[in-house]
Formats: C-alpha cells, sequence, structure tokens
C-alpha cells in the first residue's frame, strides 16, 4: 500500500511541476514573445482603442463600413477590401476584445456597439453616406446602426447575415451549457499566455479562412497572444439575445437598397446528427434571405456557392460580390 501511495505522489508531483513549467514559459513567452502588430491603427474612442483597417481613397462616394460576425476579426474580410480598393473606400474594423481592438470596460449591446463604431468613424475622418456591409451577426448590428443614424446610411449590404428569427424557425437546439466553461478555460489560459505557446509549438490551426493569403493568417497567431480575444466574445455573447430582439424590431421596409448575399452549402453531417433535416433547412433559410432583401423596395438577393465563410473567404465568390457592391455604388451616385 505505501508503494502505491508513493507513485501516486510522485505522478502527482510530476503532473504539478509540468503544469507549473507550462505556466512559467507561457508567461515568459507573453512578457518576452513577439508582441502584435496590427496592420491598420488603433484609436481612442473613449478610454479604449479599436482597430480599424482602411482601404481605398477618401473621396466624396459612399464608404463601406464593414461590420464581422460574432467573434469575427476584419482580416476574414481581406478579399473584399482587395476587391474593392481601387473603386471605393472601405473600412474594416474589430468590435472591442475582437481582434486587435482593446477590452471594453462597458457593456456590449447593440446600441453602445453602433455609437463605438460611429465614434471610430468619426476619429478616423471618415464621413457618411455609409454603405454598410453584415456578415453573420454583422448583419444584426448593421440594422441597429441604421436605426441610431437612419440619415447616414445610404444601402446595406447583408452577407449571410443572421435574421432575427431564425433560431426559432429552424429549431436551433441550444448551445450545450459547458460550451462557455470551454471559453472561460481558453480566456484564462491566454492570459497565462498557454495559448500562445502552443500554437508556437503546434502551429496555428485556429479561425484559419479557406482562400484567404497565408500572409494574413499568419497574423492569426497575435490574437491569441493573451486571452483578451475570448472574454471579448464572451461579453459579447452575453448580448446575443438582446442584439436578436433589436434587429427584429427594425425589419422595417423603406426603399434605401438592401443586397443580400448567401451560401448555399451546408454541413450537412452535423445537421443530421443534431437531428435537423438539411434540406428543409437550406429551404428555411433561403425563404430568409428572401425576406431580408424584400424590406427594401430595391432589394436583391444572390445565391453563391459556399458556406457561411467560404462565399466572402473565397476569392471568386468575394469578386462577385465585389462586383454587385460596385454596381451598387454606380446606382448610388446617379
Amino acid at each position: 500500500m505505501r508503494i502505491i501511495w508513493k507513485v501516486l505522489k510522485w505522478i502527482g508531483i510530476s503532473i504539478g511541476s509540468l503544469f507549473l513549467l507550462i505556466i512559467i514559459a507561457g508567461l515568459i513567452l507573453r512578457l518576452f514573445g513577439h508582441k502584435p502588430q496590427p496592420p491598420g491603427e488603433l484609436v481612442d474612442v473613449g478610454g479604449f482603442k479599436l482597430h480599424v483597417n482602411s482601404t481605398g481613397e477618401r473621396n466624396n462616394k459612399p464608404t463601406l463600413v464593414i461590420e464581422a460576425g460574432a467573434g469575427g476579426h476584419s482580416e476574414y474580410y481581406y478579399w473584399l477590401a482587395e476587391g474593392l480598393r481601387d473603386s471605393m473606400r472601405v473600412i474594416r474594423y474589430d468590435r472591442a476584445g475582437i481582434g486587435y481592438s482593446e477590452l471594453s470596460d462597458g457593456p456590449r449591446d447593440p446600441e453602445t456597439v453602433a455609437h463605438e463604431l460611429h465614434k471610430l468613424l468619426e476619429r478616423t475622418g471618415e464621413s457618411p453616406p455609409y454603405i454598410l456591409a453584415g456578415h453573420s451577426n454583422g448583419g444584426h448590428y448593421i440594422r441597429v446602426f441604421k436605426q441610431c443614424y437612419p440619415d447616414e446610411v445610404a444601402a446595406m449590404v447583408l452577407i449571410d447575415s443572421g435574421h432575427p428569427d431564425e433560431r426559432e424557425r429552424l429549431n436551433l437546439p441550444q448551445p450545450p451549457s459547458w460550451l462557455n466553461s470551454i471559453y472561460y478555460a481558453g480566456a484564462v489560459l491566454g492570459d497565462l499566455g498557454i495559448l500562445d505557446l502552443y500554437i508556437t509549438i503546434f502551429g496555428n490551426d485556429i479561425m484559419l479562412a479557406p482562400g484567404v493569403p497565408k500572409e494574413i493568417t499568419g497574423r492569426y497567431q497575435d490574437y491569441f497572444s493573451d486571452g483578451k480575444y475570448l472574454w471579448g466574445y464572451l461579453e459579447e455573447q452575453k448580448w446575443q439575445r438582446s442584439l436578436e430582439e433589436m434587429s427584429k424590431k427594425v425589419m422595417e421596409t423603406d426603399s434605401s437598397p438592401i443586397r443580400v448575399f448567401s451560401g448555399t452549402h451546408l454541413n450537412e453531417g452535423a445537421l443530421r446528427k443534431m437531428g435537423l433535416n438539411p434540406e428543409n433547412m437550406r429551404a428555411e433559410r433561403k425563404k430568409m434571405q428572401e425576406e431580408m432583401a424584400a424590406l427594401s423596395t430595391n432589394g436583391k438577393v444572390f445565391f453563391l456557392v459556399g458556406g457561411h465563410f467560404t462565399i466572402f473567404t473565397e476569392k471568386e465568390n468575394a469578386d462577385i460580390i465585389c462586383k454587385e457592391i460596385i454596381l451598387l455604388l454606380e446606382e448610388l451616385e446617379r
């Protein structure tokens, strides 16, 4: 019995020592490792800084402002910015805590997010009118921005945008209760430098975007040099229901143009495991995307061969979206 106890004690000490060494190595990496280098600039919007990356020259044409999806960062939309660089001004930015942006101590309610974006645009010298492009959850955010600043929005572009009623209409299951615990644990490991250590040793296979150049995705390690990104995502998620409810209130018809782009690919295997019928879901999603286009008397919907991300991370799909945005720009200038 004494031998078993000694073996267990030795195993416990070994595991504890190994974990302590990993923590020390992570903290050393945080202190002396690479420092994130944002490709754009960090702008103070009142106690914290938002990251913004702008392309194209300023002019009197409408400016495109891209709002990312839940936990999405501005680098995902590389091909859209590149494809429009010679035709118009394009603003990509990261919400508080996401990507290169600093965390905010304030609430992450939809109106606050809209006001922060507005302040960012003002402080970087941008001026309306704006064409707002929102991917996924970003579709909710830009509808709230339009409600807050209706006179500044010339048109909206919805890229596989969320629909306020999609949870109920698609019968989507609630996320498992343990998932947030995983994110919280990841955020703590990030603060200890362990996520950065893992990526340094084993490579970056997190949040990669199919089709985006490697020199762009190579910067994604910057986001996990600490736990900030995951803390930012968790703060946003607390307001998800509020975002959907507020978005629902602004689902009103007007004449400002709307262009809707939606992917046709679904992960059918994963859906069937959740007890969902892929064909029924595809038909209902199509109907909801058409409904969002119908919110404007000048609305159009385009269905692209791609998934939730590849409809804009793959250059061929991004080119289609860019072409339609340029046509939209020409229409607004008439």
